[in-house]
């Protein structure tokens, strides 16, 4: 796995579940398919008059998220911003032309009421629970920044084994001290609770 088939692959889901915080800090969340991918980058269209066009101008802060049939879920963490003016156009008439049923949406000129974010720079989360260990992994867009998260056996660990037979997907090796695999970490926590020593720290 890699960036370009994450991106891929949330092309090929269509529709999108984009996630914002409100002026009051509530948790809107929109399904979105208005949406143009290049390798590097994402371009999406909405109305300026939307609630979630004034989110995005006010804060930018976006989670995207898709599920595929295979059970994989890939999550795009980053920053929206509006494209400048002299490139709208041209990466509205690209959705447009990709996305043909938005013509039926916004008649001929009406079209203008919209407006073209991108998102460049970006933390890219993929998990698959379709395959027997899990498998996750976490990738950057551009300058994007990724945030550690799971689990970790510290040097405190006396090596009694409790926190692997535990695990649920059986993804600790022993070892002084024991070590979490981490792209096949659940993040579900069994090890931490029942660590006799609390030997094991959230990342």
């Amino acid at each position: 796995m890699d960036v370009t088939t994450c991106l891929k692959k949330m092309e090929l889901v269509g529709v999108l579940a984009f996630a914002t915080v409100d002026s009051e800090g509530a948790p809107q969340i929109r399904n979105i398919s208005a949406i143009h991918y290049e390798k590097d980058a994402l371009y999406f269209f909405t109305a300026r008059g939307k609630n979630f066009c004034q989110e995005l101008l006010e804060d930018g802060r976006v989670q995207i998220l898709c599920y595929t049939k295979y059970k994989e879920m890939i999550r795009l963490s980053g920053r929206a911003y509006a494209v400048s003016d002299d490139e709208q156009i041209k990466w509205r008439d690209k959705i447009f032309e990709e996305q043909p049923y938005l013509a039926n949406v916004y008649l001929d000129e009406t079209r203008e009421i919209g407006i073209i974010f991108c998102i460049d720079q970006a933390e890219i989360e993929y998990f698959n629970l379709g395959v027997h260990p899990i498998f996750r992994e976490t990738y950057l867009l551009g300058n994007g920044k990724i945030t550690e998260k799971g689990y970790v056996i510290t040097d405190a660990c006396i090596g009694c084994g409790t926190c692997q037979s535990v695990c649920p997907q059986q993804c600790i090796d022993a070892g002084t001290p024991f070590v979490i695999r981490q792209n096949n970490c659940l993040h579900c926590g069994s090890c931490q609770e029942h660590c006799p020593i609390n030997a094991i720290e959230r990342r």
